[in-house]
């Protein structure tokens, strides 16, 4: 394959990863607002399992081809970049004050289920039964949002029954043509970061926590950053730490279950990518646990201590 046609199909997936995930995006608000949940359950919920679906696709798929470091590689470093870069930009333009009631319950899970992943990681393999564990975990949180969510202190908006017919079926096309743009989209981005990785001999798993992730990362950037602009914080913040547990449970744990020898997990990864992983999700919630409020110098630190991550990668 010639190197322009790698290049070219590279960014045509990554342009149909987000696209695809943009109409997800639209629809699982459209939903949201139609029932009228919550901006905090449906961040957590609806766009959370949206955004996420594009690193869902490349993980799983990198995992059935057989390239357990790049599905390693491309949800740690999805997490990472949700951390360090989106909730970094974020919070630069516009300290983000913590107003769900059940973000302390939230943080606390995603570093529960991350310190199991570890444990689960710690022996270098992620078993199909582990990885089976993994996907359970997604219960508890799904219940913490749908039993135990924020009441909206704004009147739900009066709806127009005429218009539903409407927005119903543009909405299906959404749902429907975005989730074939993600999953044609993460099969491309697959292949090319394989090649681009082989071309510049750069390690496989280098590639998935840098351009991959960067790349599956942007649904997440686009989704909280708007809410931030907008002064709804707990889409924003919800959307982040929803994706990362999804991260955990539901993309390690359908890629273990995928691959036939369940997932091999790099000693690098153990050694280093994981516990920047915890680390970065420490600095990210303490400030929102004893100051329900994630300011500027939060964001600077998380964003200068990503750039010294990246550096040690090469």
């Amino acid at each position: 394959m010639a190197n322009y046609l790698i290049y070219i199909l590279f960014a045509a997936g990554l342009i149909m990863i987000l696209k695809g995930g943009d109409w997800f995006v639209d629809s699982a608000i459209w939903l949201g607002e139609l029932t009228g949940a919550s901006m905090g359950l449906i961040g957590a919920t609806l766009i959370s399992f949206a955004t996420a679906l594009p690193e869902f696709f490349v993980s799983t798929l990198a995992s059935k081809d057989g390239f357990s470091e790049m599905a390693i590689g491309n949800a740690m470093g999805s997490i990472i970049c949700n951390i360090a870069i989106v909730i970094s930009i974020c919070v630069i333009i516009r300290p983000i004050k913590i107003e769900d009631s059940k973000f302390d319950n939230k943080a606390f899970m995603m570093l529960i289920f991350m310190s199991l992943f570890y444990f689960f990681a710690s022996d270098g393999l992620i078993s199909k039964g582990e990885g089976f564990i993994l996907i359970l975990l997604t219960i508890p949180f799904m219940l913490l949002n749908f039993y135990n969510p924020n009441k909206s202190k704004k009147p739900r908006k009066k709806i127009d029954l005429q218009k539903i017919g409407v927005n119903l079926g543009v909405n299906i096309f959404k749902f429907l043509v975005g989730g074939f743009l993600i999953i044609y989209g993460a099969d491309i981005l697959v292949n090319t970061g394989v090649e681009i990785a082989n071309l510049f001999r750069i390690p496989k798993k280098v590639i998935s926590l840098t351009l991959l992730a960067l790349g599956t990362s942007l649904p997440e950037l686009t989704a909280s950053l708007s809410a931030t602009l907008k002064y709804k914080p707990d889409i924003s913040v919800s959307n982040i730490i929803g994706a990362n547990i999804l991260n955990i449970t539901l993309v390690i744990g359908v890629s273990a279950i995928v691959n036939p020898t369940g997932l091999i997990v790099m000693p690098s990864s153990i050694n280093m990518d994981i516990p920047v992983a915890l680390l970065f999700m420490i600095i990210f919630i303490l400030p929102g646990i004893f100051h329900k409020k994630i300011g500027r110098l939060t964001g600077l630190l998380l964003s200068s201590s990503y750039l010294i991550y990246i550096i040690s990668l090469f």
